[in-house]
């Protein structure tokens, strides 16, 4: 394992091989490494001022900017945690978050974001015209000139980051990551500077921990980061060939969305090397499409939780050569995992759909895991339904909590849109369980077509493909599926919108 440094000196390696390498590239404009430490050391002076004390989970609402990076990793010069926080969150919205993490009362916010965060009641906001200041001088505001004091130095059990899980199924909860587990993790993908930078084009959002962490990782490499704030495919074309990007994390909706805009064939796409891709289930009939569209480029899918620190499992380049695209590969070193039934927590056969269980020293957030001594003591339940086949691969059946109980009869919604997705008149597809005083659920199924199809044609498709108690039988046609900004169906959503139906 490669010696890790602490997040607020995550830039220094970078410095000493090349401060002018290219750091971030957002709307144009280009922050070196050098400039960027220039920022992180006027943050941490300006949260100082600011009255910022180890301990304090520091409210933290912007997209990917020079202030987001430089206050996630500055905070921890003072003791103190970033705690991102969504920034198309409403002021009430944020104010629940604030509660729930037992969050400081001074936060730092966009532009954007600052009058939501300001509403919150108590909460002092700083942006970037406090911590950045106008001119670019060499010394931060409130700094006097005297010496800077020294950076604060973390325990491994302190807190480095907090962030917050999607909250599809309920309120959002607060997720601290430890200086122990975030060094070493960003230090097994980044264990040196890059000799020659890579470009890599994030445009997943910068609260999610894959766009969090992939951001740390590319900046411990020394490798360039250019910046989406808000997914465009059309965009992210443009960007791919205009700054020669080699590598993306895309979820699945974003890939579909790239490989459907009209510029794609003809969109110079020869830099890129790889795609990662995740965080939502993504179809085989997808995957198969991207592969044959992009030849060249080698696809990972990596799948793992807020509560895991990322990615548990990894499917790489020859497992998607050898047709394992449904999925999510194998577990990587170091992580245990088990799938049970999850009412006895006994393990269940090969091939056999249970909840995923995960146990990994270096991964799982302190808090996670189980505590006691019995069967579950150490283990993390993931809430994810999941079999194994006899080699130790991952295949996802959605979310415990998504679970369809129709008649006692349980599936998952997955299982019914991977047969309608094969439908030739229908782009997209998310299934589900619909409230019923009779049967518990019956299966709602949301569409959105390339040309018109009736419910009925869709039932007549699915008979023979999946049993009579998976047919959908509520159907909505919407324009789009609704999805969160971590690429995931809101289903809480979806469930509304067939109640609206109904009143």
């Amino acid at each position: 394992m490669p010696a890790s440094r602490p997040l607020g000196l995550i830039l220094e390696d970078v410095i000493a091989a090349d401060p002018e390498r290219a750091a971030l590239i957002i709307d144009g404009t280009v922050t070196t490494y050098a400039e960027l430490a220039a920022a992180v050391r006027h943050c941490a002076a300006g949260l100082r001022a600011a009255g910022a004390v180890p301990g304090w989970r520091l409210p933290l609402v912007d997209d990917t900017s020079v202030l987001s990076a430089a206050v996630l990793i500055g905070a921890t010069h003072a003791g103190a945690a970033a705690t991102l926080m969504n920034p198309r969150l409403t002021t009430g919205e944020l104010g629940v978050l604030v509660e729930a993490a037992e969050a400081a009362p001074i936060g730092v916010a966009g532009s954007r974001s600052a009058d939501a965060l300001r509403g919150v009641d108590g909460m002092s906001v700083l942006g970037a015209e406090e911590l950045l200041g106008h001119d670019g001088a060499e010394e931060a505001p409130g700094h006097d000139g005297a010496e800077e004091p020294p950076a604060w130095v973390p325990a491994p059990s302190d807190e480095a980051v907090v962030l917050f899980t999607s909250g599809t199924t309920g309120t959002p909860k607060a997720v601290a990551l430890t200086h122990g587990l975030l060094g070493p993790k960003v230090a097994a993908f980044a264990p040196a500077v890059e000799p020659v930078p890579s470009v890599s084009l994030m445009c997943v959002p910068f609260v999610h921990i894959g766009g969090m962490l992939g951001l740390l990782v590319q900046l411990a490499k020394g490798n360039t980061t250019v910046v989406q704030t808000r997914f465009d495919a059309g965009e992210w074309l443009a960007l791919v060939a205009q700054h020669g990007v080699h590598t993306s994390f895309l979820v699945p909706t974003m890939l579909h969305r790239i490989l459907d805009h009209p510029d794609f064939d003809s969109t110079n796409l020869g830099s890129l090397t790889s795609l990662t891709y995740g965080a939502a289930p993504a179809s085989p009939e997808l995957i198969r499409r991207a592969m044959a569209s992009l030849p060249g480029v080698e696809l990972t899918n990596t799948f793992g939780q807020t509560e895991t620190m990322g990615s548990i499992t990894a499917l790489g380049p020859g497992d998607h050569a050898a047709e394992r695209l449904a999925s999510v590969g194998r577990p990587l070193p170091g992580v245990e995992v088990r799938v049970v039934d999850p009412t006895t927590g006994d393990a269940v056969p090969s091939g056999t759909v249970g909840e995923l269980w995960v146990k990994s020293e270096g991964s799982v957030v302190p808090g996670a895991q189980a505590e006691g001594t019995g069967a579950l003591a150490g283990w993390f339940r993931t809430g994810d339904m999941i079999s194994a086949d006899d080699e130790g691969y991952l295949y996802p059946a959605g979310r415990l909590t998504d679970t369809i109980n129709r008649g006692g009869e349980k599936f998952a919604p997955s299982e019914v849109e991977a047969v309608v997705r094969t439908h030739p008149a229908i782009r997209d597809v998310a299934v589900v369980g619909v409230p019923d005083p009779e049967m518990g659920n019956r299966v709602g199924c949301a569409i959105v077509g390339r040309e018109p199809v009736t419910g009925e044609e869709l039932r007549d498709f699915c008979r023979g493909r999946i049993a009579n108690f998976k047919m959908p039988e509520r159907f909505l046609v919407l324009d789009e599926i609704p999805y969160n900004d971590f690429g995931k169906v809101d289903r809480n959503v979806l469930r509304a919108r067939f109640a609206a139906v109904d009143r």
